[in-house]
């Protein structure tokens, strides 16, 4: 088995200025840091694929020495706010061109390697059930609307059900996407046709995106709430 890692790590984000790489949590280099030391303790992995055009982390990289990483200086046009992750799968399969790629993110903190490899070796077993790649997903047990009411339960039958008998709907968390090259050539797409649902819990599914959730993956790693 095959697996690659795509690792986009754009420079620029407006919500917290400098995410990737300002210093996190006794990390000198932040997030950045701490990925790329779970990736290149999964076994499993091959090559990680670093997709950045900030100049701050292809240097800290570069001075790893890391024949595992392959860095990419990516082009502005594909590097800004605007740009859509639909125009990125054509430029993974630049970088990668056959096999399986797993697509992760920085902000994904608390998905250490342990949880890695048990993707990974889940991805293998539910080939052979029918799935054709896999995304990790956050479950959500509660009641939801939209503008025009409930969207996971009926009120005509029961106000206020028990959260437990709520059919849980999946939240799609960005922590992996996990696929063939084939389908991202075939379907412009980074998942397939029949994606398994890989459940994570809170922490492992928890995403850096707001300054409030920096501050939060923050504590909690100082506080040893989690293994990173």
């Amino acid at each position: 088995m095959s697996i690659n890692v795509f690792l986009p790590c754009r420079k620029g984000s407006q919500r917290v200025p400098k995410k990737n790489i300002k210093s996190f949590a006794g990390f000198k280099n932040g997030l950045i840091e701490i990925k790329l030391k779970q990736l290149l303790e999964c076994k499993k992995i091959d090559k990680i694929y670093l997709s950045t055009n900030d100049e701050e982390i292809l240097e800290y990289t570069q001075s790893l020495n890391q024949d595992r990483i392959v860095l990419h200086k990516r082009a502005e046009y594909l590097s800004s706010s605007q740009t859509s992750t639909d125009e990125l799968v054509s430029h993974v399969l630049e970088l990668i061109p056959e096999g399986d790629i797993l697509w992760t993110h920085v902000t994904s903190p608390f998905l250490n390697a342990d949880v890695y490899d048990d993707i990974m070796n889940r991805y293998e077993e539910v080939k052979s059930e029918g799935f054709d790649s896999l995304m990790t997903t956050s479950l959500i047990h509660g009641f939801l609307w939209d503008k025009n009411g409930p969207i996971n339960y009926d009120r005509s039958k029961e106000k206020w059900p028990r959260t437990q008998t709520i059919e849980p709907l999946h939240e799609i968390n960005s922590a992996v996407f996990l696929a063939n090259a084939e389908i991202y050539r075939t379907l412009n797409d980074r998942i397939g046709n029949n994606p398994y649902l890989y459940e994570l819990d809170k922490i492992k599914g928890f995403d850096i995106d707001w300054e409030d959730d920096f501050k939060i993956a923050e504590a909690m790693i100082k506080a040893k709430v989690v293994n990173i």
